[in-house]
């Protein structure tokens, strides 16, 4: 049985190709509409490498589509679940730290639920996501240190908070501690791009 980190590769490497010659697309097009280069779209399409975050929604921007549309199997019904285990692991720190995409909508309002652990000392930079993104964070455990375009927070257990996530961003556990919270990303509307 493949791990959830082969099913993820595999369904973005299907949907990206699939994507892209839907549109008719050559791998050269899509890398500079993306801005990677046609090597790393060439490895993701041959589901050889693991992606950033940052790549899949570069990808995802050029294509005109949700991030979770690039995670999606084949399988089409009215409730998508994701069971414990199955849930793409899109980022790795230190030892312990990982951010899983659970879940996501797609078009025309796409909305994406995370979860974050980061080990003690470790952190995430994002970048600016598109204008009119929101991002709301909920800590489970631990001190999360929050960076908004050079404004910085603590929360604490339970804590919550919200903030444009157009502008750079980023996460920190500067505590003893692990952290673990989850975090929703609320997009603006996509304009898919024609085929």
């Amino acid at each position: 049985m493949a791990s959830a980190a082969e099913a993820a590769n595999r369904a973005i490497a299907y949907n990206v190709r699939a994507l892209r010659a839907g549109r008719g697309w050559s791998l050269q097009t899509l890398a500079a509409r993306a801005g990677v280069s046609k090597g790393v779209l060439l490895q993701i399409e041959k589901a050889s490498t693991n992606p950033s975050i940052a790549t899949l929604c570069r990808l995802a921007d050029a294509l005109g589509v949700a991030l979770a549309r690039l995670l999606r199997d084949a399988e089409n019904t009215a409730v998508r679940v994701v069971r414990d285990g199955e849930a793409a692991r899109l980022w790795e720190g230190l030892p312990g730290s990982s951010g899983r995409l659970l879940v996501g909508s797609e078009l025309p309002n796409a909305i994406e639920m995370w979860d974050w652990r980061l080990a003690a000392g470790d952190r995430y930079s994002g970048e600016a996501h598109a204008a009119g993104s929101w991002e709301i964070v909920y800590v489970l455990r631990g001190q999360l240190s929050l960076d908004v375009e050079g404004q910085s927070v603590v929360l604490h257990h339970g804590d919550a908070a919200v903030f444009a996530a157009d502008r750079e961003h980023g996460y920190g556990n500067q505590a003893d501690e692990r952290l673990h919270f989850v975090m929703a990303v609320l997009q603006p509307e996509i304009t898919p791009v024609p085929a």
